[in-house]
């Protein structure tokens, strides 16, 4: 049986693009008479409010598109994330992670030919990652606030099906895995107990998700869960990334870009109808 999610962050109210995911992921479930489920991917203290979640669903409803119940709210399973992180740190993958931004800054420009991510981002240069056991727990020991990082070469080596790692990309069929494009990850930041990339897989495996369908703009983030599921004995689900909703000026519709909210789209009279319509 399919079984899809829609897993949102609530840091503001619904937009199209959204929407439209979330249309993807339930008309898959539906259309093979699977389960469609709600996620709350709640985690950033800093950004999320429980009036936006409720927004969320209101929204949801508004549009005719059902959940099975419950709603997994991300900030109510935090000792089950700390769970994954800890035995991480304990087979000697993941690290903790003292820099600052502006030390990682003065260590990048320091350095000739910084690599980058698949998102651009210049790469953390490891600076923590050969600190002596005792040094960390000494910094540890004294209050000092740190992150916890992947070690991506020891995980690389732990991992047992990489360098063979792939998944199955509807339409498209297997795609190799290169996870090592991501450097030394942050699993959880020091504002934040667990980070995207790990709750997200965790919660893919708890919650029996056998289809993720998703925006293309997270396609490349696939290589890196595909191997937090290979440390973590997790059995991967096939991957559907559908296109990205866009404004007349060819740009994706995002939060940052005041995209137009449902909210918003209902008050000026357009119909649930009428959205439902346009995502074809």
């Amino acid at each position: 049986m399919i079984v899809t999610r829609f897993a949102p962050s609530p840091t503001g109210h619904l937009h199209l693009g959204h929407a439209f995911s979330a249309f993807n992921a339930w008309r898959r479930a539906r259309a093979a008479g699977g389960r469609f489920l709600l996620r709350l991917e709640d985690i950033d203290p800093g950004r999320c409010r429980p009036e936006f979640g409720a927004a969320i669903q209101r929204d949801l409803g508004w549009l005719g598109l059902t959940w099975d119940e419950p709603v997994r709210v991300q900030s109510r399973h935090l000792a089950e994330y700390q769970a994954v992180l800890d035995g991480l740190a304990e087979r000697a993958l993941a690290y903790p992670c003292f820099c600052t931004r502006a030390d990682i800054a003065r260590e990048i420009a320091a350095s000739a030919g910084a690599p980058h991510g698949p998102d651009g981002a210049v790469l953390y240069p490891g600076t923590c990652r050969c600190l002596s056991s005792s040094e960390r727990a000494d910094r540890i020991a004294a209050g000092e606030r740190f992150a916890l990082r992947l070690d991506m070469q020891a995980a690389l080596r732990s991992a047992p099906s990489y360098p063979a790692l792939w998944y199955e990309e509807d339409g498209e069929g297997r795609i190799a895995c290169r996870p090592e494009c991501f450097g030394d990850v942050v699993l959880a930041r020091k504002d934040a107990p667990a980070s995207y990339h790990l709750c997200v897989t965790h919660d893919d495996t708890v919650q029996g998700v056998t289809l993720v369908t998703r925006g293309a703009d997270l396609k490349p983030a696939t290589d890196l869960h595909r191997l937090l599921q290979d440390l973590m004995g997790w059995a991967p689900p096939r991957y559907a990334h559908h296109r990205l909703l866009t404004d007349t000026a060819g740009r994706r519709l995002a939060k940052r870009d005041k995209a137009m909210t449902l909210d918003a789209l209902r008050a000026e009279g357009v119909s649930a109808r009428a959205i439902i319509e346009r995502f074809g």
